[in-house]
């Protein structure tokens, strides 16, 4: 057999290992939970169920503490991405346009919530909280899922100013078209498909984020995934955790797939090398 078959064959084999542990280790574990939101009836030693069926879904529906933090966590995501996104996409245009001095240490800065441990970051965070009487408000959550979102209000915005084609721009400035003309008309129309899916993105990473809500909001802040791991934390039937889990994967996963196709492969690869 030819080398290069061999390596190929090799590369093969290769993928196909990295493809079963990817399944054990993600996809396993995801079936496991969605089983158990259709289960009714599951007993040791049984491998499977012994009964399937929505029960658990209408009483876990039923709950009211469900639908109070379905509309708290609505509520706290569309806040904390309007704020993010007023005070972020100006930020990110001046970047991405703009050379002033700082510019890549403040540019890079952003990463800085990202690069130490978040839960250690948290709890200074609390601290200083706890003494300005935020802890446990809504504001205060607000204001500790907002750091979380700026890496991508920013890096990502400021990919999509950056794949403008500035000879539309020329072109309209040439035709007698003033700066907001051109922004308005050129520039933003451009750019929009990109900016909307960070919009998205930032909604559905504040929809979900558990840490912040969980230490900053604990006991009056309850959103969806706090109460899930309440669900599970104080051994309440398992199906209801389980339920709560798949409500929230659903619409995640959806708008991490209308996001993907909007940024593209080359967008963000862009924003960090800017």
């Amino acid at each position: 057999m030819p080398h290069a078959a061999r390596v190929a064959r090799r590369l093969d084999w290769t993928g196909l290992l990295i493809a079963a542990i990817l399944a054990v280790v993600i996809v396993l574990p995801l079936l496991v939970v969605v089983t158990w939101a259709f289960t009714e009836v599951w007993r040791y030693p049984a491998v499977v169920p012994q009964q399937f069926g929505l029960r658990f879904w209408r009483a876990t529906l039923a709950r009211s503490d469900v639908w109070n933090a379905l509309t708290l966590s609505l509520t706290l995501a569309t806040t904390v991405t309007a704020l993010s996104a007023l005070i972020c996409l100006p930020a990110a245009y001046a970047f991405a346009r703009l050379d002033f001095p700082g510019r890549n240490l403040l540019f890079l800065s952003f990463l800085a919530s990202h690069a130490f441990p978040k839960f250690g970051l948290l709890v200074a965070v609390a601290g200083i909280f706890l003494g300005l009487g935020l802890v446990s408000t809504f504001w205060g959550v607000v204001l500790i899922q907002l750091v979380g979102t700026l890496m991508l209000m920013i890096w990502i915005p400021v990919a999509a100013f950056q794949a403008v084609d500035r000879r539309m721009e020329e072109a309209a400035r040439d035709a007698g078209a003033g700066p907001l003309r051109v922004f308005w008309s050129i520039s933003l129309p451009q750019a929009a498909p990109t900016i909307a899916a960070a919009v998205l993105l930032t909604f559905v990473s504040t929809f979900y984020e558990t840490e912040g809500a969980w230490l900053i909001g604990a006991p009056q802040i309850r959103t969806m995934p706090v109460l899930m791991i309440s669900f599970i934390n104080n051994q309440i039937v398992v199906q209801y955790g389980a339920v709560l889990s798949v409500m929230l994967w659903v619409p995640s996963f959806l708008a991490l797939v209308f996001a993907r196709r909007a940024i593209g492969s080359g967008a963000f690869a862009r924003g960090l090398g800017a």
